[in-house]
């Protein structure tokens, strides 16, 4: 395994970082895997020199912390980077949402008692609150901070002009700024690159993509139950450049004799600016495939393979739903 710098900070994280939305309860969604084939898996990961784990509280409803901390309980705590997110509703209440003081302080107590830890290293908030102020939630972090309960804090999935504004804030009052940006990032979704990874990069902020396989477009099994069960990968990635860019990634992997969905992933964490690429894995087979990928090194000429399909398209957050679907080139 490989480790690297979290952005301009000494923390030394794993290329690769374990994704925890697909370890749960499939009461949540079907994909899940639920706790007894989602244990060995996280274990094996940990095993193989992965020490970094993004968590969040959204996933099967809390369940995933649960199911993920318990996997990791014989692990020494300093051997790990615990990252985990607040934004989503957690139940009907009023207040068991978005970025307030009042959500943060309690997401944060929540998401440690699940986990079983005295303090995450990174804690991310998984979008934009427009109807919370800024100064309030950068506020919270900064207590927290303080307070000995989260070490770090990062955000995903916002636009670049708000994630200034959040940073600059913080720096300007003297507080605790971002270390790390979560934002979507594949061969088929490149829009980040236009604004959001530049800026990371000139600020020494750490990016750490998501969704490297396109929600699974890119993965090679179109029939898998992912894909023909999880609606993001329709609403986001239903349209022919997308499928034209997966046609692009599979003829790449069989020119190399391996899978599209390492072509995919070895796309992600070539391209420049990015930190630690986010991976969700059902097998402990997948995993080492995951693994195998740092040693891949896509030629120029593989990139412009891939590349030349792509076309703009709207940048996806929570604030497009109605996204307006591209036409190939």
């Amino acid at each position: 395994m490989e480790y690297v710098n979290l952005g301009s900070t000494g923390l030394k994280v794993s290329r690769l970082c374990l994704g925890t939305m697909g370890f749960g309860t499939s009461q949540w969604r079907p994909w899940v895997m639920n706790e007894d084939t989602s244990t060995p898996v996280v274990q094996a990961a940990i095993e193989r020199g992965i020490n970094f784990i993004d968590f969040a509280d959204f996933y099967s409803m809390g369940v995933s912390e649960e199911v993920v901390g318990r996997a990791l309980r014989n692990t020494a705590r300093h051997k790990l980077v615990m990252a985990s997110k607040c934004f989503y509703a957690m139940s009907d209440d009023v207040n068991d949402q978005g970025l307030s003081r009042k959500h943060i302080l309690d997401a944060v107590d929540a998401s440690l008692k699940r986990i079983g830890t005295d303090y995450l290293d990174l804690f991310v908030i998984h979008a934009f609150d427009a109807s919370t102020p800024m100064e309030e939630t950068m506020r919270a972090l900064e207590d927290l901070v303080r307070a000995g309960k989260i070490r770090y804090i990062g955000a995903s999935t916002m636009y670049t002009w708000q994630f200034v504004k959040m940073n600059e804030l913080a720096r300007r009052m003297g507080w605790t700024p971002f270390v790390s940006m979560q934002c979507q990032l594949n061969a088929a979704y490149r829009e980040e690159e236009r604004e959001m990874i530049p800026y990371c990069r000139s600020e020494g902020i750490a990016v750490t993509p998501f969704s490297p396989l396109a929600r699974g477009l890119l993965s090679g099994n179109l029939a898998s139950l992912r894909n023909t069960t999880d609606a993001f990968t329709t609403d986001q990635y239903g349209d022919e450049t997308s499928r034209n860019i997966a046609k692009a990634v599979a003829q790449v992997a069989e020119s190399r004799g391996v899978k599209s969905s390492q072509v995919a992933l070895a796309w992600v964490t070539g391209r420049p600016g990015v930190t630690s690429t986010l991976i969700g894995v059902e097998t402990i087979a997948q995993l080492d495939e995951n693994i195998a990928t740092l040693d891949i090194k896509l030629t120029a000429a593989e990139v412009a393979e891939i590349d030349r399909w792509y076309t703009p398209c709207d940048v996806i957050n929570d604030y497009n739903t109605c996204r307006i679907l591209r036409t190939p080139r």
